[in-house]
């Protein structure tokens, strides 16, 4: 059962939004503007934000924004206008899991906040012993913990940016298209969306590595995509 906040202004789209993620047995809370939902996001520990983008007070990529510094692993299905690729775009740059266009269908809104958990509870089942831990390069990433240290520092890193990190380091060598990294790290149904995972890899590149212009972990193959260069 995961414990998810729903930030939604429109009473009515809140309440059916609500009961459908009741009907799967999750636990739902909900708020009903920008402000109320960055304080209840950051306050307590949810495991999925279904998050409206337009809310009175703060919108919904601020508070993207906020949770991603503050609960990085905390997962964010963001509700966008139908027809804005803007706001899919920024959204998922901002660090969003997925995005649903409204109007949607309430199975839809099931089927993803189902494939999200799923997703993370794939990513946190714990491996065995042989494989908690990989050690690369001055990296120490924690596939248990979800945790990556460099040179003994702790790295703040969101979900999809250790999703991201660990799916580069369980093959290092093994160069990887954006195309590839795409379908591998947030799931089919993000063609176009390529640049977002350039964006995902320079925020990791800024964090990981001593020179982000001259990376050691994260390389550029020109032409290609990147591959995993640790020791």
């Amino acid at each position: 059962m995961a414990q998810i906040l729903v930030i939604e202004d429109d009473k009515d789209i809140a309440h059916l939004t609500t009961l459908h993620l009741q009907d799967l047995g999750h636990e739902v809370e909900v708020a009903h503007d920008g402000e109320e939902g960055l304080e209840a996001a950051l306050a307590e520990d949810f495991d999925l934000l279904v998050l409206d983008v337009m809310l009175p007070g703060i919108d919904g990529f601020e508070i993207c924004r906020h949770v991603r510094e503050k609960k990085p692993s905390t997962l964010v299905l963001m509700l966008t206008a139908k027809s804005s690729e803007l706001d899919r775009v920024l959204g998922l740059e901002l660090g969003a899991d997925d995005y649903l266009s409204k109007p949607f269908s309430l199975r839809e809104l099931q089927a993803r906040a189902k494939a999200l958990l799923r997703r993370r509870e794939k990513f946190q089942a714990t491996p065995s012993p042989a494989s908690t831990q990989i050690t690369t390069g001055g990296l120490c990433i924690d596939t248990d913990k979800r945790e990556v240290q460099r040179e003994g520092e702790m790295i703040n890193l969101t979900a999809k940016e250790f999703d991201l990190l660990l799916q580069f380091a369980q093959h290092p060598g093994k160069v990887y298209t954006r195309t590839q990294l795409l379908d591998l790290v947030w799931g089919y149904g993000y063609e176009g969306f390529e640049h977002t995972v350039n964006s995902h890899i320079n925020r990791l590149r800024a964090k990981l590595e001593h020179d982000p212009a001259k990376p050691e972990y994260i390389q550029t193959v020109w032409g290609i995509g990147y591959k995993f260069g640790g020791d």
